[in-house]
């Protein structure tokens, strides 16, 4: 028994040498001795780097930690942080006293749109180093793939170009995306167009994605998520950088950036110019893009003022349309028309007979546009208690995509009379036309920051932006005389948008509980050209006027731990082509959302965790019918009752010193409760059917996410990112065929035009990197990037577009390949 107890006692020992400490204090400013409520803690070792968030009394404090040496990092907005390095061998005490900063964090921008450790809403924050491990060329939604209840996918099929974002299956019109607390989203069309920023990961410093409504912000109501992107802050030594990526499909990305660090402790500059260029997966998809970034700042002890400068230009193929499902579902009549590949074909109406390998594609049939940002920054602390950020802004875009029209009618769409040429009418022609977009966005932001005690913060914030947008069309080329004159204008339609909205948000410390209460109001008046009762194109006026309340608590279980719940509302108005398709009468309205979350967050040395559930009820949701316009927007209709339920898990663990894995999946049912299609069986027939419960398109019930990094030594790793999408839908009828009618017997045996639904896909990229330094080079990072290494096929996005002919209904679907295996490689140089 007794060599038992010392056998078991030794096996202890290495429990017992491994024994637990824990490091506790308070945070308090150094002038008032007053404690720092919501002071970020981090305790970083070798080993791991947890964070924490100071109560309301300042107190932070983490448990189970093993003896070592530790550097405690202690930061506070409108404070001078501080890094303490100490040996644990024992518990310890140790208080900060932060001073005041000689100047302004440039954090003080964005805080008003940004969800606090302990907000009772569901979000992740990605930090430059995150961003920038996969920014090898590809869009900005794909460098956010690894994030919770995310989907992406890429006109080009290769992440260059037109890509496309959806978070809990809302599209990108759904999504608010803010540049430091400005804007992004177009104003008519709602989406954010990132084509037009080419490369701007590269001057961004942080992300936050906020799932769900979450806090009021700048622009239009969230109705999926916000991203709010933060852009280059404050460097304080000089530097410069030279990045270099090439890979498959002919795709290049060459950018160069410098800085000045902090000059004479008040002035810095940062600047950046990149381009990108790529052929796409898909043949005839190619981008050239092009962009520059630079901002300069003053940093005085009260004040902060910065300038930034951006602006991008794109040239990319079309590749809007997709792929029709007969040149992927019947091998044999792709090989009949010359297709060897899927990739190579872009439908654009311009074959002519069956010969694939003969026909002639119009090579201008492009999308030619630019944009510049133009921001003024200004953050004051106006006292201890009480600060502003405000901001200035102007956008301007301008430019056009040419497309190549097959047999046009000349006055029905194009409003020019017939000629007579040799006694012959010419009321048809082929022609070439551009239609244009020069359009004007600016206006100011501002917010309020008033904290009267460590355990009370109040937010007063709003906006005022207008937006002016200039449409009209060019008839440049007509392959028949049409009698007109050189870039002949056929259209012109302006529109005028006003956005104003004031919010105030509240988070109170009470004990453990954090109180949280948000109001915002939005007044929107759309001024467009549009049809009138009697179908005549008019200028007409819109008003809508509405209140997004939003309430949540959190309870701290710990310093590490605690769990929320919240219940917001959003409202969102119809975007430009449901004003501009629509009478008054039968005008799409406005959409309202009853948003409820709850959750819990774990965040440890070596674990931390979360789980998020939602409910997302809408009234009035604009849903797709499936069905794509003429430049690839999609087609929309009101649905009575929609809801999204579901679940989002992600979490992290460092298994080892060089192993970690982190995992998100989200799992949910997203459902119309009634939906009516409307079928069109002839010129002026249409058929009605009703559908009782279905699927929302582009909603799959199951995404999940996964990270497997190894660093074998110092500087080197190696990834493995996994990602899983199930099935989606992209109608509304869940793949079931109106009653009394049957698929066409010849599209039966074709999968793609039978269904209407993607399948779902499981793909593995493998990320190899390496970082090293040589005199006079700070960092020289090495990576590759092999995108999809088992060369899955799949698509990602779909159009279909349906009717109904005797008893048959015919289904005509597009798909959006994307890439099998392919690789980005890139060297970057830090002097």
């Amino acid at each position: 028994m007794k060599n038992l107890f010392s056998a078991f006692v030794a096996l202890l020992l290495p429990v017992i040498a491994a024994a637990q400490f824990s490091v506790s204090g308070k945070i308090t400013n150094e002038l008032t001795g007053k404690p720092l409520a919501g002071a970020t803690v981090v305790l970083q070792s070798l080993q791991t780097k947890p964070s924490a968030v100071t109560g309301a009394n300042g107190n932070y404090e983490f448990k189970e930690l093993k003896a070592g040496d530790y550097v405690l990092k202690v930061s506070y907005v409108g404070y001078m942080a501080i890094n303490k390095t100490f040996s644990l061998s024992g518990d310890a005490n140790i208080n900060i006293a932060l001073a005041p900063a000689d100047f302004i964090a440039d954090e003080v921008t964005v805080i008003a749109t940004r969800a606090s450790a302990k907000s009772p809403t569901a979000f992740t924050n990605l930090k430059k180093a995150d961003i920038q491990k996969n920014n090898l060329g590809q869009d900005l939604p794909y460098l956010l793939n690894q994030t919770p209840s995310v989907v992406t996918t890429s006109d080009a099929g290769a992440g260059v170009g037109y890509t496309g974002l959806r978070i809990r299956g809302s599209d990108g019109t759904r999504i608010n995306v803010t540049v430091n607390g400005i804007p992004l989203n177009d104003a008519e069309s709602q989406g954010s167009f990132f084509v037009n920023l080419p490369d701007f990961a590269s001057s961004v410093n942080n992300i936050q994605i906020q799932r769900g409504v979450g806090t009021s912000t700048n622009g239009a109501s969230a109705f999926g998520a916000s991203l709010n992107i933060q852009t280059t802050t404050r460097q304080d030594s000089a530097y410069a950088e030279i990045n270099t990526s090439a890979g498959s499909y002919g795709t290049v990305k060459n950018t160069v950036m410098a800085g000045t660090g902090l000059l004479n402790n008040h002035f810095s500059v940062d600047a950046r110019l990149s381009r990108i260029a790529s052929d796409g997966y898909i043949d005839r998809a190619a981008s050239n893009l092009k962009s520059y970034y630079l901002s300069g700042a003053y940093y005085g002890k009260s004040t902060t003022v910065r300038a930034n400068v951006f602006a991008g230009r794109e040239r990319t193929y079309q590749a809007w349309n997709g792929i029709p499902d007969y040149i992927i579902g019947d091998p044999a009549y792709a090989a009949s028309i010359g297709v060897k590949d899927v990739r190579r074909y872009n439908e654009l109406g311009q074959i002519s007979g069956d010969d694939y390998s003969k026909a002639l594609f119009y090579k201008d049939q492009v999308d030619n546009y630019q944009q510049n940002h133009y921001q003024l920054l200004v953050d004051q602390i106006l006292s201890s208690k009480l600060s502003f950020s405000g901001a200035l802004h102007y956008t301007k875009g301008g430019g056009y995509y040419e497309e190549y029209k097959k047999d046009q009618d000349l006055k029905e769409g194009y409003a020019i009379e017939p000629v007579i040429v040799n006694g012959t009418a010419i009321t048809n022609t082929d022609l070439a036309r551009r239609l244009w977009l020069d359009n004007d966005f600016y206006g100011l932001t501002y917010s309020l920051n008033y904290r009267p005690e460590t355990s009370t913060n109040l937010i007063l914030g709003g906006a005022y932006n207008e937006y002016k947008g200039n449409h009209f069309g060019n008839v440049i080329y007509t392959a028949q005389t049409a009698g007109i004159t050189p870039n002949f204008e056929y259209y012109r339609n302006d529109a005028k948008k006003t956005d104003f909205n004031i919010f105030t948000r509240g988070e109170w410390n009470v004990g453990k509980f954090l109180l949280y209460a948000d109001m915002q109001y939005r007044r929107i008046n759309y001024s467009f050209l549009g049809f009138d009762r009697n179908r005549d194109n008019v200028q007409q006026n819109a008003v809508m006027n509405f209140y997004n309340p939003k309430a949540g608590v959190t309870y701290n279980i710990s310093s590490s731990s605690n769990v929320y719940a919240s219940f917001s509302v959003g409202n969102h108005e119809p975007n430009r082509n449901d004003f501009t398709n629509s009478t008054p009468q039968s005008r799409p309205k406005s959409e309202n959302l009853k948003d409820f979350e709850a959750g819990y967050r774990i965040a440890g040395k070596t674990f931390s965790a979360g789980v998020n559930g939602f409910y997302m009820l809408y009234k009035n949701q604009l849903v797709l019918t499936g069905a794509l316009n003429d430049v690839g927007a999609n087609i929309r209709t009101n649905v009575d009752d929609s809801y999204r339920a579901g679940v989002e898990l992600d979490g992290r663990v460092n298994i080892t010193q060089q192993l970690s894995w982190a995992a998100n999946a989200t799992l949910s049912t997203n459902k119309v409760k009634d939906y009516k299609q409307v079928l069109e069986a002839g010129k002026g027939v249409f058929v009605e059917q009703q559908y009782d419960k279905t699927d929302l398109p582009f909603s799959p019930s199951f995404i999940g996410g996964s990270e497997i990094s190894f660093r074998p030594v110092k500087g080197a790793e190696i990834a493995l990112l996994s990602k899983v999408v199930s099935r989606q839908y992209f109608d509304n009828t869940s793949n079931q065929n109106p009653v009394g009618y049957t698929i066409d017997p010849e599209l039966a045996g074709n999968r793609f035009a039978a269904n209407r639904y993607l399948n779902g896909y499981f793909v593995n990229d493998v990320r190899l990197s390496y970082n090293f330094a040589v005199k006079g080079v700070k960092n020289i990072g090495v990576t590759l990037l092999v995108n999809n290494i088992f060369s899955t096929k799949y698509e990602s996005n779909a159009a279909t577009y349906a009717g109904v002919s005797g008893n048959y209904v015919y289904n005509y679907n597009y798909f959006f390949p994307q890439a099998p295996r392919n690789f980005l490689a890139s060297l970057s140089l830090r002097f």
